[in-house]
């Protein structure tokens, strides 16, 4: 598949958005934010802020994949067969429902216990719709996994640890501690998911071939043209041109970057607002090159069509 800029910054900054809000909410459940100390309140409501803001900036980014944006309404008409609908739903409600959680806790109201449970519920909601949107389309066998809900989870989860640590050195030191003591084996469960991926699918066969596509079974078949000068849209938005050797590298390039480096980063200096910093940016980084090679890995039968281009 051709990968899309715009998808990539949409999964990437909403998992990271999620897994913050999580984290910090994971905190407030262990009793940090009770109303006795301001100072918490004003760390959960930031937190909830800028999970927020990355939220809506991969909802912005989602816009620039649509060819009429203004008709981005009718992405949720489709809400009870379609995964992508469902997501298209639960992202405003999950940004809805963490916004009043941190305004809760700004001005130091009750009931954050409840709104912080609704947006919790929202968010996991949200893993599932987005990972079951690619899980769900079973003719791209690279994604009909349950690893790929699994690995769409626990990146997103990771990344927002690793968020959370960062910002809590700068602004609550208490906190470093256990969000790095979080984000660390989150980060680890990541790579193992996303290596268990990745041999899966070293080792997955074709269903389709160029004999079974056009009804033919000699057994050497070669596509000389195909029929047309020019490409096509199915040329540009199916394949995405590049060969094997940049694969490699940027498999390689994202698991160094978004699993090993921030772990070492994390665990070299894990009270230092600039290791954690850097491995969050670091990880954020890893993390956009391996949403490229997942969508560039996926192989759309269509290409049989197409070899002589694609």
């Amino acid at each position: 598949m051709q990968p899309a800029l715009s998808v990539i910054l949409l999964t990437t900054l909403i998992g990271a958005g999620q897994g913050l809000f999580l984290a910090l909410y994971a905190a407030e459940l262990a009793g940090w934010g009770g109303t006795a100390s301001p100072e918490s309140h004003t760390v959960l409501a930031l937190g909830a802020a800028v999970s927020v803001l990355l939220s809506g900036l991969g909802l912005l980014a989602s816009f620039f994949h649509l060819g009429h944006p203004e008709r981005a309404w009718r992405a949720a008409a489709m809400w009870r067969s379609s995964w992508l609908s469902r997501e298209v739903i639960v992202l405003p409600l999950f940004m809805a429902a963490t916004f009043a959680w941190g305004a809760a806790h700004a001005l130091a109201l009750p009931g954050t216990g409840w709104l912080g449970a609704a947006a919790a519920g929202l968010c996991v909601a949200l893993f599932v719709s987005t990972g079951m949107v690619y899980a769900s389309i079973r003719f791209l066998q690279e994604w009909a996994s349950p690893l790929t809900l699994l690995n769409y989870g626990l990146l997103g989860c990771a990344s927002g640890a690793t968020l959370a640590a960062a910002m809590a050195s700068l602004a609550a030191p208490s906190l470093v501690g256990a969000f790095v003591a979080a984000a660390v084996p989150l980060t680890l469960l990541g790579l193992v998911s996303r290596s268990a991926s990745l041999l899966r699918n070293a080792r997955l066969k074709p269903k389709s071939t160029l004999q079974s596509a056009i009804g033919i079974r000699h057994p050497k078949i070669t596509q000389r043209a195909q029929g047309f000068m020019g490409g096509s849209y199915n040329t540009r938005e199916f394949f995405h041109g590049r060969g094997a050797p940049l694969l490699r590298s940027v498999k390689w390039f994202f698991l160094a970057a978004a699993f090993v480096l921030p772990v070492a980063m994390m665990l070299a200096g894990p009270a230092s607002s600039g290791w954690l910093i850097a491995a969050f940016a670091t990880q954020f980084v890893g993390l956009m090159a391996e949403r490229w090679f997942f969508f560039a890995q996926a192989n759309h039968p269509q290409n049989l069509y197409y070899q002589a281009i694609s």
